[in-house]
């Protein structure tokens, strides 16, 4: 079995305390449904330095404040993914999808009127958690 995808993932929160969510390219693994930001952690790096990397480069936003919320390991079968999902509390710039990709600020407790991939479910959960 391959290594699972390392991925540094950013809950991304406004001052209205909104959540930012993306939706994923039709193309690329779980297409077509929502996600929160981020990506993978490459060679020789931090996952604090994956996350604001990706961070800038999908959004061109530079996360200034943040701290870990939930770690997830998940087997779609054709992928293994590890999580590592960071509240981002304050940054700077205003989130653009970057890669072409609709972007979405809601409710935390909308989240759950969106198709996530099913990794994804551990994560709203604790962001619904923690927020009551």
């Amino acid at each position: 079995m391959s290594q699972p995808v390392h991925v540094a993932v950013g809950v991304i929160v406004n001052a209205q305390q909104q959540i930012l969510i993306a939706l994923r390219h039709d193309s690329s693994h779980q297409g077509g449904l929502w996600e929160f930001p981020g990506g993978k952690v490459e060679a020789n790096e931090s996952v604090q330095q994956a996350l604001i990397r990706e961070l800038e480069e999908e959004l061109g936003i530079n996360a200034q404040r943040f701290q870990a919320l939930t770690q997830i390991h998940h087997d779609y079968g054709d992928k293994t993914v590890h999580l590592d999902v960071w509240w981002v509390t304050a940054f700077s710039g205003e989130p653009v999808g970057r890669e072409g990709q609709p972007l979405k600020w809601v409710a935390a407790a909308e989240l759950t009127d969106f198709d996530f991939p099913k990794a994804n479910t551990p994560i709203i959960d604790a962001v619904l958690q923690s927020l009551s």
